[in-house]
């Protein structure tokens, strides 16, 4: 059967002809198929992880494991959602400037990459293959915890917000901080949004 372009494209919410591999931080939410809450349970203003919200966070922090270009700043797994800043940089660099990499009370186990020589080829990932791997990965190990093959977790696509400097990166880090205290009036929890009939 063959589909018009506008019946067979979805609508992006990407940023038109911005390239999501250069250097930068990026800003993400991403959200559960169905919006239903997997991953834990807001208690008294504190996110209280399941097991699968352990599954989820062990796969954010191995994130710079497979890219060395990425690295991690703060991030919060919510029942139905992630909200977490990925800093893309030039391998063997710091992260780019104004986007300081600054997470109190966590250590990462991944060892600093080596700058490459002219005759080695770095292949520096897109946000979306970023995204796109940790969405995979996740999956596939929460579906080996429940037993539960190709059950599909999250939905099909991600928001990003470019973050366009220190004074955004600090709003985007408390609101970060303090999105477990807003849990009542987010508009992804459950009965703050309508469901679309199918």
């Amino acid at each position: 059967m063959y589909l018009k372009p506008s019946q067979s494209r979805r609508r992006s919410i990407r940023l038109r002809n911005y390239d999501y591999g250069q250097t930068g931080g990026y800003f993400v939410t991403i959200c559960v198929q169905e919006q239903k809450c997997l991953f834990g349970k807001i208690i008294d203003g504190q996110m209280q992880l399941n097991e699968i919200g352990k599954i989820v966070i062990e796969c954010w922090d191995s994130i710079p494991q497979h890219f060395l270009s990425a690295e991690l700043d703060l991030c919060v797994v919510m029942p139905n959602h992630v909200h977490g800043i990925i800093l893309l940089k030039t391998v063997g660099a710091r992260a780019p400037r104004p986007y300081p990499h600054s997470q109190p009370n966590r250590t990462s186990a991944v060892p600093s990459p080596v700058l490459p020589n002219r005759r080695t080829k770095i292949h520096l990932p897109t946000l979306g293959q970023v995204v796109a791997y940790f969405k995979y990965q996740s999956t596939k190990c929460i579906n080996q915890h429940r037993d539960m093959p190709g059950t599909r977790i999250w939905q099909r696509n991600y928001y990003d917000h470019v973050i366009r400097g220190d004074i955004d990166l600090q709003r985007i880090r408390q609101y970060i901080t303090d999105n477990p205290m807003q849990w009542q009036l987010d508009r992804l929890h459950p009965n703050n949004f309508t469901k679309k009939s199918s």
